[in-house]
């Protein structure tokens, strides 16, 4: 909901590091797969209910997450990377869920429904993508991507939000993630409407 008037906000300190780390020869798939591995470590992290440290890493794997398509823009933008990207996200949060459910038991049901939920979101999001291909419509709303990017009630800064909302208050993981898990339906429901819109011609 609020990624496009985030992306105003924060593309322009990140273009500037980009042209920094472009500088380097770093590329920015290693620069994503790095993040990926930073943000991986947040699952045995939360699973030790080490949350601190498990918000730590996961706020550095958001900043390389942005930092990888800014160094792109400095390169080379290219679809391997931006299909890189997509997985590695998707991968990521669907992993943070997953090491709450394995920390205290009864955050499983939850933890399982918000996974279900993400399959809403990820099936919409990458399928309409595949379709404004199929039709030539492209958007820069949120920035120069390698693929259309759908928005919704859900998408990545009220995801960030809610990981740390997680980390900061573990003992109302349940309660949030019912509330995000909702809000995904949301989105899932919307973007179908949406698509129908464009595609049904």
């Amino acid at each position: 909901m609020f990624d496009a008037s985030l992306r105003r906000v924060i593309d322009p300190p990140l273009n500037r590091l980009g042209k920094v780390v472009a500088k380097t020869g770093a590329s920015a798939n290693s620069i994503t797969i790095f993040g990926f591995c930073i943000g991986m470590a947040a699952i045995p992290a939360i699973i030790w209910e080490q949350y601190l440290l498990a918000l730590t890493l996961v706020l550095i794997n958001r900043l390389f997450d942005g930092l990888d398509g800014a160094v792109a823009r400095q390169t080379l933008l290219s679809d391997f990377g931006g299909y890189l990207d997509i997985v590695c996200d998707f991968i990521f949060y669907s992993g943070v869920v997953f090491a709450f459910a394995v920390a205290r038991p009864e955050n499983a049901v939850p933890a399982a429904f918000l996974i279900f939920s993400f399959m809403g979101t990820a099936a919409t999001f990458l399928t309409y993508a595949v379709m404004a291909e199929k039709y030539k419509i492209s958007t820069d709303i949120r920035g120069q991507k390698s693929l259309y990017y759908l928005g919704g009630l859900a998408e990545g800064a009220e995801t960030i939000l809610v990981f740390i909302l997680f980390c900061l208050l573990p003992d109302y993981f349940g309660f949030i993630a019912l509330i995000f898990a909702g809000m995904c339906w949301v989105t899932t429901l919307t973007r179908i409407y949406a698509a129908y819109l464009a595609f049904r011609n």
